[in-house]
């Protein structure tokens, strides 16, 4: 049950309504996703959103698979429905198959060594407030930059933050 009111555009707080509008370019359904429409009604909450996914989008330089992967492998951690049906969606979108995306969401190796040592970072930071070992570290870091290392972190902070909004606003599923 939502616990949040949505918006559509014409009736969001009028400092939200440009970033709603943004919003519709990831919109499957032409009007604004659920989760966006909750968010809109706090502007801080739909802003902070917004930053995190624009500063990911502007300096990110991991690959769109890679970024998928990472947000739905810690999405799996929040347990959330909505966050997980998103997330998987856009993996697909982004060229992971349906097994790799199963794979994804059971904690399981999709077979691709360099991209398992990084997901294997970010399970563990889901998992356990941000803690990654020094075994786990190192084998993310034969493969991958110190940049990338960190910048791992803007996806799984976006996906926490998505899936705890999702989870604390009894958001609906609105894409499956």
């Amino acid at each position: 049950m939502s616990r949040i009111p949505s918006h559509t555009i014409s009736d969001a707080p009028e400092v939200t309504r440009p970033l709603l509008e943004d919003m519709l370019k990831f919109s499957p359904t032409g009007k604004p996703l659920n989760l966006h429409a909750q968010m809109a009604h706090a502007p801080a909450v739909l802003e902070a959103y917004v930053g995190i996914r624009r500063a990911s989008a502007s300096h990110g330089t991991l690959d769109q698979r890679v970024r998928t992967a990472l947000m739905l492998t810690s999405a799996v951690a929040d347990d959330s429905e909505y966050a997980l049906a998103i997330l998987s969606r856009l993996a697909m979108a982004s060229g992971w198959t349906a097994d790799q995306v199963a794979a994804l969401r059971a904690g399981k190796d999709i077979g691709q060594e360099s991209i398992d040592a990084l997901i294997a970072v970010v399970t563990e930071a889901s998992t356990h407030s941000g803690r990654v070992s020094d075994l786990t570290w190192a084998k993310a870091a034969e493969s991958w930059n110190d940049e990338q290392l960190a910048e791992a972190f803007a996806y799984l902070g976006l996906a926490v933050y998505t899936s705890y909004f999702l989870n604390y606003a009894g958001t609906e599923v609105d894409v499956k």
